[in-house]
């Protein structure tokens, strides 16, 4: 046997081995593709370039490196392709705050200078990512990495606007935008929040341009009023009906306003009347485009009100405006009255800005003729969503799909490849130098590039193909694209997810993907969202290394202004961790991540459940020991040897697991993967096996074939074991397999190109299976009396065994060894037909009982009320039971399997209450002899 000296060290310790062996597998370049096998990539949803990992990230990258660590062991010709997005509103606010605090300001420095003073920025600050992922485990390509603003990348993004605008579909128009008058830019439809908030609902009266009267008019925005260019009724309201054609005179303004019919009015909503502004919101501009009216826009890129409005309301902020507005009206005699009301308020993801629908120049992607065949392409099969559920909400989405505005009033980002000259003549091409050419353009008429940036989504949309090196028919592109699957959350579907596809099919006439994994949101132990105002976010890498209590508050209340938020964010801190977060390495995590991946849309994260997965780590790296103190150095041979029970048994238990783990990737049930692996490795690998193969090992009436096959199980079992677990956990499976591999005679540099097993090279044994669960439950049964009845699990005692059947004597024959040790038994006696049993607490086994006899063991009183508790459990199941079963509808609607299993159940528990009262009566008589 191997000392003690010689092997692994005592405990388990990830900080020592995660990183040397990270650095080794990037070192060899284990992560690259091997160019040989089937092809099967991943692109990684690109994180934002500014920030770090949240557990969201770390969530999502487990998820794809163990897709692409299980491939890779498949044979496939894997690549994982990182990158990151140049994210362009976040990272301009980053260095504009920056910036701001040094008293400067973007215009200060000028186009140029500030996107180089970006590029510095993102050269010092841009690369915490990638160190994020490494500490994660990410087997990704770095020697692919990518950015959005790579030359490469943005060479594809240039020749897909030229082309999409040549054929038509990308155009320059005056619509009616989304506007943050914080950052002064368009907003796509998908980065508005829009949230309930309380309002008000004002009730404005019009007066009527002939005759006495006016409508009173209800509006949330009487701001907005100076650009209204119409009142509008529906036209079968009994009440208005007579006034369309009629016109209002606009208060504060010197205009009339026409009333008109149109069936976008509620009649119900307020007074049945409403002002309509085409160029301040978008359902009156669909009006205003019915009825031809003007559209008049009041509003600055400031959001305060410009020259088209009245002298005294010029340059005012709109919320100032419409407190003058409203005071005005009131001394008028002209507000009717208003009301609380909730409202439905816009506002920007990024400023938390009340958007304004505001109406400017802006370029647009005419996207209905692309969103055909996106939709076609799922419903013919070539893209699966898993869960299949949220296929229907990408219909949803797709059907009502409108034009997508895609130009940014930003500096940092893609800028829009088009030119005008003096007249105000665009010409879109891919470079000026191709304008002038194309379109015949002087080199004395100056040209002027497009002053905006296009949408971050625009580039991100383009990344599948733009990664592999498109519009060339590169290598990289024909092997690995289309990839094998996206993962990535519900809450991009639209932004990302469905823009992909219709990019992917309109430039390489191919769908990005062909399986869509679409997972939940992490959200805390209780349910809610991670948010550093609620004060619950935290960093993976925190749970990875472990934090201080000091460090962790820090972390969390630094930018909380707030003071009564910052104490309450401390004491619950302070309750959740009062210690700080201790470390508990990167498999821990990965495993408490593979359990939480069900198809659920909501995952709590519990801080439990990685401390459960840290002591799963422990036993197995304790197990591993054992494993290698009594096989290495030893003679390993199977030829020849002997096989116990416990060998049949634990290979068949593997093969079952193996089953599952297979099953669980191919259906993207990683929560499945997990638990099989879990429950495979703690309960009958290590609290099984381990401990049936010392009855072996340890005994000196076992033959050296027997020994030979016990350790030959042992390692083969635990070096299968550690392939398996590899794409979860690939860290402490890597340090052990590097020790095990040796003794296994398994040739290979490396777990991370290991065969990964399967369940059909392990075979099922249907005979070892039952006669092994017996075995455990005889131990177990003992071991629940013992524990019972206070007696010490090392204290042997004798074991009667009452009514065993001819299998019951022939499993006793076979493995009395494993009984007597793993249960503390004498040698147990079979006790003949009609012998009188003396007075034993019983254990259930089928028909067997194993009677542990009481005398001198037990307390008389003590049993007496231990048997009555499980009597009267036993009796209030079977009462249950009997009411479930003789009620006609359960019988009559439930799957026949349920009906046996229920009737199966209830004939146990008549049995048990059977012996639990002749039980009852043994130990009476004990007790009153």
């Amino acid at each position: 046997m191997t000392t003690d000296a010689d092997i692994m060290d005592k405990s388990y310790s990830p900080a020592d081995i995660e990183t040397r062996l990270y650095a080794h597998w990037e070192a060899c370049g284990y992560f690259a593709p091997s160019g040989s096998g089937p092809a099967y990539s991943i692109v990684i949803p690109p994180p934002n370039v500014t920030g770090t990992l949240h557990m969201g990230h770390a969530f999502q990258d487990t998820i794809m490196d163990a897709l692409i660590r299980f491939h890779r062991m498949r044979g496939f010709d894997t690549l994982w392709q990182p990158g990151t997005d140049h994210a362009g509103i976040a990272t301009q606010m980053v260095v504009e705050r920056q910036l701001n605090a040094a008293g400067q300001s973007r215009v200060d420095l000028g186009r140029e200078a500030f996107i180089e003073r970006v590029w510095q920025w993102k050269k010092t600050s841009g690369g915490m990512i990638a160190k994020q992922m490494r500490r994660l485990g990410a087997s990704v390509d770095w020697q692919r990495d990518m950015f959005t603003l790579d030359p490469a990348l943005s060479q594809t993004v240039t020749e897909v606007f030229v082309r999409l605008h040549q054929e038509g579909l990308i155009y320059r128009g005056k619509r009616l935008v989304n506007w943050d008058p914080v950052l002064k830019t368009a907003l796509s439809d998908l980065e508005v929040v829009a949230e309930e908030e309380d309002g008000s609902l004002w009730h404005l009266r019009y007066p009527l341009s002939e005759g006495p009267g006016y409508l009173v008019v209800a509006t949330t925005r009487p701001e907005t009023m100076l650009g209204d260019a119409a009142v509008a009724v529906h036209p079968d309201d009994e009440r208005y009906r007579h006034l369309i054609g009629r016109k209002v005179r606009l208060p504060l303004a010197d205009r009339e306003l026409p009333i008109i019919g149109d069936a976008y009015v509620d009649p119900k909503f307020g007074s049945g009347c409403v002002k309509i502004t085409p160029a301040h919101d978008f359902n009156d501009y669909e009006v205003g485009q019915r009825h031809a009216l003007p559209l008049i826009n009041i509003m600055t890129l400031d959001a305060a009100l410009n020259d088209s409005v009245p002298h005294g309301y010029r340059g005012l902020e709109r919320f100032a405006a419409r407190t003058k507005i409203i005071a005005d009206l009131d001394a008028m005699g002209l507000v009717e009255r208003i009301e609380p009301h909730k409202l439905t308020v816009p506002r920007g993801d990024r400023s938390n800005a009340v958007l304004e629908p505001l109406l400017t120049d802006q370029w647009f992607v005419d996207i209905k003729p692309l969103a055909g065949p996106a939709i076609r392409a799922v419903e013919q099969g070539r893209v699966r969503f898993v869960p299949e559920t949220w296929t229907g909400v990408y219909y949803e989405w797709m059907h009502k799909i409108r034009d997508w505005c895609i130009s940014r009033q930003l500096w940092w980002g893609h800028r829009i490849p088009a030119w005008y000259d003096p007249d105000g003549r665009c010409y879109v091409a891919r470079s000026e130098a191709e304008a002038r050419s194309v379109h015949g353009i002087d080199a004395s008429v100056p040209l002027r590039q497009d002053e905006d940036v296009l949408d971050t989504w625009f580039s991100s949309a383009l990344w599948p193909f733009s990664t592999q090196g498109w519009p060339a028919r590169t290598p990289a592109l024909q092997a690995y694209y289309p990839t094998a699957v996206l993962v990535t959350g519900f809450d991009i579907i639209f932004f990302w997810v469905a823009r992909m596809i219709m990019m992917g099919l309109k430039f390489t006439d191919d769908v990005p993907f062909r399986t869509v994994y679409i997972h939940g949101l992490i959200r805390d132990q209780d349910g809610q969202k991670m948010s550093k105002s609620k004060g619950n976010v935290i960093d993976p890498l925190d749970i990875v290394d472990g934090i201080s209590l000091e460090a962790l508050l820090e972390k969390r209340t630094t930018g909380l202004m707030q003071p009564q938020m910052k104490s309450g964010i401390e004491k619950a801190t302070r309750k959740q961790f009062p210690e700080g977060i201790a470390a508990y390495g990167t498999d821990a995590l990965r495993l408490c991540f593979a359990r939480l991946a069900t198809q659920s849309r909501d995952l709590r994260f519990d801080m439990a459940k990685v401390e459960e997965y840290r002591n799963f780590c422990n036993k197995l790296w304790n197990a591993a020991r054992y494993v290698l103190m009594n096989a290495e150095g030893q003679d390993l041979n199977p030829q020849g040897a002997e096989y116990s029970l416990a060998d049949r048994w634990i290979r068949s238990r593997l093969a079952a697991m193996l089953a599952r783990v297979e099953s669980g990737f191919a259906d993207y049930r990683l929560d499945n993967v997990a638990n099989a692996l879990y429950e495979f490795t703690w309960h009958e690998f290590c609290d099984w096996y381990v401990e049936l193969s010392k009855a072996v090992l340890q005994s000196d009436s076992a033959s050296p074939a027997a020994k030979r096959g016990t350790r030959f199980t042992l390692i083969h079992t635990l070096e299968t074991l550690l392939r398996a677990l590899h794409p979860l956990a690939p860290f402490i499976s890597e340090e052990i397999w590097q020790r095990v591999r040796v003794s296994a005679g398994v040739q290979g540099e490396t777990l991370m190109r290991a065969e990964f097993p399967t369940a059909a090279a392990v075979s099922a044994d249907t005979l070892a299976e039952p006669e092994m669960r017996w075995v455990m439950d005889f131990i177990l049964g003992v071991r629940q009396i013992k524990g019972e009845m206070d007696i010490a699990l090392s204290r042997k005692v004798a074991v009667l065994l009452q009514n065993a059947g001819p299998r019951d004597v022939e499993y006793l024959e076979r493995n009395v060894h494993y009984l007597m040790r793993l249960a503390g038994i004498e040698p147990p006696r079979v006790l003949a037909a009609g012998e009188a049993a003396p007075i034993a607490s019983v254990a259930l086994l089928g028909n067997l009982e194993i009677l542990v006899p009481m005398k001198g063991l037990i307390d008389p009183t003590a049993e007496l009320d231990r048997l009555a508790k499980r009597l009267r459990k036993a009796e209030i199941d079977m009462s249950k039971l009997e009411a479930k079963l003789g009620n006609s509808q359960f019988a009559q609607n439930a799957p026949p399997d349920i009906v046996a299993k229920d009737q199966q159940r209830l004939e146990e528990l008549r049995t048990e209450i059977g012996q639990l009262s002749a039980q009852t009566a043994r130990v009476t008589q004990l007790k009153h002899p």
